[in-house]
């Protein structure tokens, strides 16, 4: 019987799959400090974003029982991964399951940006009819810019393609990653020739943000950046100037450089769409996390 910590919680069919089988499965949530004792006792502890795994947690249980961290979701930045496996823990996350879902999110985001959409629900709704202010742009024909191009990158081209927008892309890993419809273009052409640029990279601190001021002066005139990657790969300080001198048009955020966000000045700007981190967040994708997670779980351990 494996003990497993669903610290931030767990999809419920997943939870009920596991004990089926005869494993434990605890959905208590402990601070860090609880789960330096607790964890101990563990087999695997699953986590979202929320829980931090850092060098001083795995200090104190590496020798326990504990065998193995699962990220339910795709970003690992939240865990000290080198660290971990260095004390003999494996770590593992669910990069399958939620892609389309932040695809859908980073759509709706531009949508949100070109019709004006939430600074319309938020005038609306304190009695402004302002009809003639909010004249927006239609996101076909428009060129939609592709930092990073996975699993998630993929799925917001398609879309966009389906939608008549120009793809292109950078990546890391170069023009071997070619999609039909879509062309690879250095960083700084893709700076330079997007309407619209949507990050799909991890945020490495010590390389530090991706746009920053430098890249902001590039851009087109009146560009609009998609954030549903990581915080920290966008300067918010930067963008925020962006945002006031006209530059950058619109931003859709939906992750930030603290969370939660202290960032009231971006948060409340006009042309900026926001959410609170909900890029994984709709009931099809906590379902494919539950499966791949358990999926995990079993092959590491079972």
């Amino acid at each position: 019987m494996l003990r497993i910590l669903a610290n931030d919680g767990m999809d419920k069919a997943a939870v009920e799959h596991l004990e089926s089988l005869g494993h434990e499965v605890s959905l208590n949530s402990y601070s860090i400090e609880e789960l330096k004792t607790e964890l101990r006792n563990f087999d695997c502890i699953v986590i979202r974003s929320a829980t931090k795994i850092r060098a001083e947690l795995i200090d104190a249980v590496a020798g326990s029982n504990l065998k193995l961290i699962v990220r339910a979701g795709v970003g690992v930045d939240n865990i000290d991964v080198k660290y971990a496996e260095e004390k003999g823990i494996k770590v593992r996350n669910t990069p399958n399951s939620s892609s389309a879902s932040v695809a859908e999110l980073a759509i709706a985001h531009m949508f949100g940006l070109a019709r004006f959409i939430g600074i319309s629900n938020y005038t609306m709704r304190n009695g402004q009819w302002n009809k003639s202010k909010y004249v927006g742009t239609e996101i076909a024909g428009k060129t939609l810019g592709l930092i990073g191009f996975g699993r998630i990158a993929r799925e917001v081209a398609k879309r966009g393609l389906a939608l008549g927008m120009k793809v292109i892309y950078t990546d890391l890993m170069g023009a071997g990653l070619g999609m039909e419809g879509c062309t690879f273009v250095t960083e700084e052409e893709l700076i330079k020739q997007s309407d619209y640029i949507s990050l799909h990279i991890p945020f490495i601190k010590e390389m530090g943000a991706t746009l920053n001021k430098e890249k902001f002066d590039m851009m087109k005139d009146g560009v609009r950046i998609i954030n549903c990657a990581r915080g920290g790969v966008v300067n918010e300080a930067d963008l925020l100037e962006a945002l006031n001198s006209g530059k950058v048009a619109g931003a859709g955020i939906d992750v930030f450089e603290e969370e939660p966000t202290k960032n009231e000045a971006l948060i409340h700007h006009p042309n900026v769409s926001v959410t609170p981190h909900i890029g994984a967040s709709t009931d099809e994708a906590q379902e494919r996390i539950g499966v791949e997670t358990y999926e995990v779980i079993l092959a590491e351990l079972a």
